[in-house]
């Protein structure tokens, strides 16, 4: 089977690579160049270069063929005007989850075939299932959570579709990552001791208030804090629907403390660059208006408008892995789910309307953010996810 691997220059997608050669498929290296400008990035100007560098000798190493694709036009239009887009409305979006539905499994996997490859493998921490569809000669592909459970990057890929999880291999996706770490020193591939790369796929780690004043205009606000006895005077009500509904404030909600340069540019949970000090505690961002640019804040990490105990997916934002396990209107399910990469599996029930899904956590979760991504499992298996809308 001719195989096209995503080699990042990263040691993950490198021992992905050695398996696959030692288990005899015909492979050839693809190395993805997503994006070109650097303001607001931390890492300097020469990042992918580098990146290419390495992924370059692992492919002489390796003795397989290297092949160059510039896909930072199509990068910049599926991925990064969106995140403008999802900021300037006051959400904060997952451009690592939209990266591999959009780029590395669509036109990175288009690009891939042309060079006549069967399949697309990449360095993720998960694994695919076959399931025998009943009454029928097909099978659907189910998506499983990695072996080594501190790596497990499933959530990262609850996007994909039954095509592009038929034409995908994550080769380690059995392996935990010290393993994948030995075989890279044992090999003496370049990438052995390379860290892990860190921030947003293909950018890196970002200046975030600079990286959007690219798109979204810097504009001073006021800084509100929201007093813990703001919620006794307005106790919620325990339906399903007031469970999954964010918290609203306007400003007489709470009193002024400071002032920042824009809503956008800001996200819940956040502690850092608020610029107001004195404290007992940290502050941290509860919420943001960009319609009034206010941005809300709570003193302490147990603040209670950080948590929450649901939150709602419309409709058009659901996404099954496999159909066949999609459920109905009016029906309710028990699964483990998370709102965030690495957070550990929370219990939830999960309610089907038609207008959408609510999902009520038994715990109340800290930091629940509109625009990123919850995705429920069935123990090993990830079902489905969806955006939060609030």
């Amino acid at each position: 089977m001719r195989v096209a691997v995503g080699l990042s220059g990263g040691v993950d997608s490198s021992v992905a690579a050695l398996l696959l050669t030692q288990q005899g498929h015909d492979v050839v290296a693809l190395f993805m160049q997503n994006w070109h400008d650097t303001t607001g990035t931390l890492h300097g100007d020469c990042g992918w270069k580098d990146d290419r560098a390495i992924a370059e000798l692992v492919a002489k190493k390796l003795h397989i063929p290297f092949h160059f694709v510039d896909l930072s036009v199509e990068y910049r239009q599926k991925v990064v005007d969106y995140m403008f887009a999802e900021y300037a409305r006051g959400r904060t979006p997952n451009p690592d989850i939209l990266c591999n539905r959009e780029i590395k499994f669509d036109i990175f996997l288009k690009t891939a075939m042309a060079l006549g490859a069967d399949v697309v493998a990449t360095g993720h921490y998960a694994r695919i299932g076959r399931n025998a569809l009943a009454d029928t000669a097909h099978s659907s592909f189910s998506l499983l959570s990695g072996v080594d459970q501190n790596k497990d990057q499933s959530y990262f890929l609850c996007q994909l579709s039954q095509e592009q999880l038929s034409q995908a291999l994550f080769p380690i996706g059995h392996l935990w990552k010290s393993d994948v770490r030995r075989m890279a020193v044992e090999t003496g591939l370049p990438t052995a001791d390379k860290k892990d790369s860190q921030g947003i796929c293909f950018v890196g780690k970002i200046d975030l208030p600079v990286f959007l004043q690219q798109k979204l205009v810097a504009a001073t606000g006021d800084i509100i804090e929201i007093a813990p006895s703001f919620y006794m005077q307005q106790p919620r009500r325990q339906t399903l629907e007031s469970l999954c509904e964010p918290y609203r404030y306007e400003a007489l909600s709470g009193r002024k403390i400071g002032e920042h340069r824009g809503a956008h540019f800001f996200t819940i949970g956040q502690r850092k660059g608020l610029g107001v000090g004195g404290r007992a505690e940290s502050l941290f961002v509860i919420a943001i208006d960009v319609a009034t640019n206010s941005v809300f804040v709570g003193e302490g990490q147990h603040h209670p408008g950080l948590l929450r105990r649901g939150l709602r997916v419309a409709d058009a934002d659901l996404h099954w892995i496999r159909p066949e396990t999609a459920m109905c209107p009016k029906e309710i399910r028990r699964y483990m789910a998370r709102i965030r990469y690495r957070q550990p599996l929370q219990a939830a029930t999960l309610y089907r309307k038609p207008e959408g899904m609510y999902i009520v956590f038994d715990d109340r979760q800290r930091g629940i953010t509109a625009g990123q991504f919850v995705a429920w499992y069935d123990g090993e298996e990830l079902v489905g996810s969806g955006v939060i809308e609030g």
